[in-house]
Order: structure tokens, then C-alpha cells, then sequence
């Protein structure tokens, strides 16, 4: 028997004719193994691009959108079994940028995965400030699939940088029971991963910046269940 699809038949995996293909994400970078991003080691994603502007942002590299030089997207699927391929190495997924909800409907298809096909523990930092996120038609999914959520453009004249919030006005929300604010003070502020061929990457929140201010009380702080 002829292993060929009949004509007209689409492959495995590709969309049903008249359905739109869906996106995938523009990504800045990958670290597997990070301990400066969230709670215990954690697979690190950046997605590229943002319009937001924060001056004095830790990661300006990650502001273009990269179609200009020709940044191809990564499929989901993808980059959902690459993190799958690390098994119990890492204890959840960081989702940083760039911007990820300027990519929304690919991030909330990763988280989804993620939520119903591992134990991983999610974690996402958006430069949105908490009332905008929540007015984003797809907030309850979001919120579904995350166990935390830091929100909230970088100020650089409030800068902290501890507790994963690079400044004050920066708020945090604990989706669950999984963590508590003590498990995100307990994360390093930042660190330096030397790779095997040699490269650096310096993840956190940048060590260089002018000194911080003082914080702003816990009760500034909104935790959502």
C-alpha cells in the first residue's frame, strides 16, 4: 500500500484548509538552566519585541520586533518540547522579553501546554501594569496558566532590584498555593551562566545599574488568587 496522502489531504501536523496557521513565537533567546528568573532552576524563554520604551530597561536588544532582519518564528510545538526534553532538571518555565503579551496568543498556547502536560510551574514578567492586563480579553486564560505574574513598566528612579521586581512601583501576583512572596525574595539577583562553547549570558536584573532605592512596603504589593 502507498504510504502518500491523497491529494488535497494536509500532512500531519499542518492546518485544516480554510483555518489560519497559527503563529509562531519571535524569540530573543533560550537559557535551560537559570537560577536568577524565578524559584529553583528554571528554562528561561525571551520572546523579541516591545513597544512599551521603559528607559533604562535591562533589555533593550529585545525592543525590535527582529521581522526588519529577518527573525524567523519559532513553532510552538517547538519550543514546548524542547522545554518537555528537560524533564526534572528544571522546576518551571520563565516567560520574560521583550514583551510577551504583544505575542499573546502564541505565549497563551505554550503556557497552556505546559499547564496541562507537565508539572512545571510558570512564571511571567510583563511591563503591563496590573489593570491593563487585566482588561486584555484573554486575562482568565492567562491567569489559568501561570503561578506567578510580576506587572508593571521599569522605573528606573524606583529601582530595588530584589525579590524578582526590578523597581517599586512594580507589582506581583500569586496565582495558587505554589509560592510566596518569601520563595521570590529568596531568588538570586542575578547571575552568570558560562555556556560550554564559551559564551556569557548575564540574566537577573542588571548588577551595573545606579543603587537601589528604598523598597516600598509588602502591603504595596497585590497578590491575586
Amino acid at each position: 500500500m502507498s504510504g502518500r496522502q491523497p491529494p488535497g489531504r494536509p500532512q500531519p501536523g499542518q492546518p485544516q484548509r480554510g483555518q489560519p496557521q497559527q503563529r509562531g513565537l519571535r524569540l530573543h533567546g533560550f537559557e535551560p538552566y537559570s537560577a536568577a528568573n524565578g524559584p529553583g532552576t528554571r528554562a528561561v524563554v525571551w520572546v523579541q519585541g516591545c513597544t512599551l520604551g521603559c528607559p533604562g530597561c535591562f533589555n533593550p536588544e529585545t525592543h525590535e520586533r527582529g521581522v526588519e532582519r529577518g527573525l524567523e518564528e519559532t513553532p510552538v510545538d517547538e519550543l514546548f518540547e524542547r522545554i518537555r526534553s528537560l524533564g526534572d532538571r528544571i522546576e518551571g518555565v520563565t516567560i520574560s522579553g521583550g514583551e510577551p503579551l504583544q505575542q499573546r496568543e502564541p505565549v497563551l498556547r505554550l503556557l497552556a501546554r505546559i499547564r496541562a502536560e507537565t508539572p512545571l510551574s510558570a512564571v511571567l514578567f510583563t511591563g503591563y501594569r496590573w489593570p491593563e492586563v487585566t482588561r486584555m480579553p484573554d486575562a482568565e486564560a492567562l491567569f489559568a496558566s501561570v503561578d506567578v505574574l510580576l506587572a508593571g513598566r521599569y522605573e528606573s528612579a524606583r529601582r530595588i532590584a530584589r525579590g524578582l521586581r526590578g523597581s517599586a512601583n512594580k507589582t506581583v501576583h500569586l496565582f495558587g498555593d505554589r509560592y510566596t512572596l518569601h520563595d521570590l525574595e529568596a531568588v538570586p539577583d542575578a547571575e552568570v551562566v558560562i555556556h560550554p562553547d564559551g559564551r556569557l549570558t548575564l540574566t537577573g536584573i542588571d548588577p551595573f545599574a545606579p543603587a537601589p532605592v528604598p523598597a516600598d512596603p509588602p502591603s504595596a504589593r497585590l497578590e491575586a488568587q
